[in-house]
C-alpha cells in the first residue's frame, strides 16, 4: 500500500465511520517507532506507522486510522480530543478504534534478573544495575545477576 492508497482508505473510513470528510493529508511515516500513528494539531495531517500494516494487518491499520480520525474530528469540532477526555473515549468506543497500538515484533526488551545471595529475593529490572552500589532491600545482602532475558 502506498500513500495514495492510504489517503483513499482514510477518506473512506472518515465518511463511513464519522459521517464527515477528511480534507488533509494522510501518509506513512517510517520514523514512527513507538506509536501507531500521529495527528498534527497545526497542519491537521495524519502520519501512520507502516508497520501497523506490514506486521499486524489491515484490521489493525484501520483501528489506528480510526483512533487518529477521532483526534482529527474532535479537534476540528472544538471538543475534547486528548486521550484523557470523555469525548475522545466515547467516540473511540463508538467507532471501535484501537486505544493502544500493538507492539512491533522487532522491538526487543531486556529483563535482568538479580537474586540476593543471602535470602534469595528476586529482582527483575529493565536496566542493568551497578552491583557494587545496590544491595538487597530485605536483608542488605549482595546481589548477583542471575540471567539476562531478551524478549521478542
Amino acid at each position: 500500500m502506498n500513500n495514495a492508497a492510504l489517503q483513499k482508505l482514510v477518506e473512506k473510513i472518515s465518511v463511513e465511520s464519522f459521517g464527515q470528510s477528511f480534507n488533509y493529508n494522510a501518509t506513512f511515516n517510517t520514523r514512527l517507532r513507538t506509536t501507531g500513528g500521529r495527528y498534527d494539531l497545526r497542519t491537521h495531517n495524519i502520519d501512520i506507522n507502516p508497520k501497523m500494516l506490514t506486521e499486524h494487518g489491515v484490521e489493525t491499520l484501520q483501528g489506528v486510522i480510526k483512533h487518529e480520525l477521532c483526534h482529527y474530528h474532535l479537534h476540528l469540532n472544538n471538543k475534547g480530543y486528548r486521550h484523557r477526555d470523555c469525548d475522545f473515549k466515547k467516540l473511540l468506543a463508538k467507532v471501535e478504534g484501537l486505544r493502544f497500538a500493538p507492539l512491533n515484533s522487532n522491538s526487543s526488551a531486556h529483563a535482568y534478573n538479580y537474586v540476593c545471595t543471602e535470602c534469595g529475593q528476586l529482582y527483575v529490572r529493565k536496566r542493568r544495575i551497578d552491583l557494587k552500589k545496590y544491595v538487597c532491600s530485605r536483608c542488605h545482602g549482595r546481589l548477583k545477576l542471575q540471567k539476562e532475558v531478551m524478549y521478542k
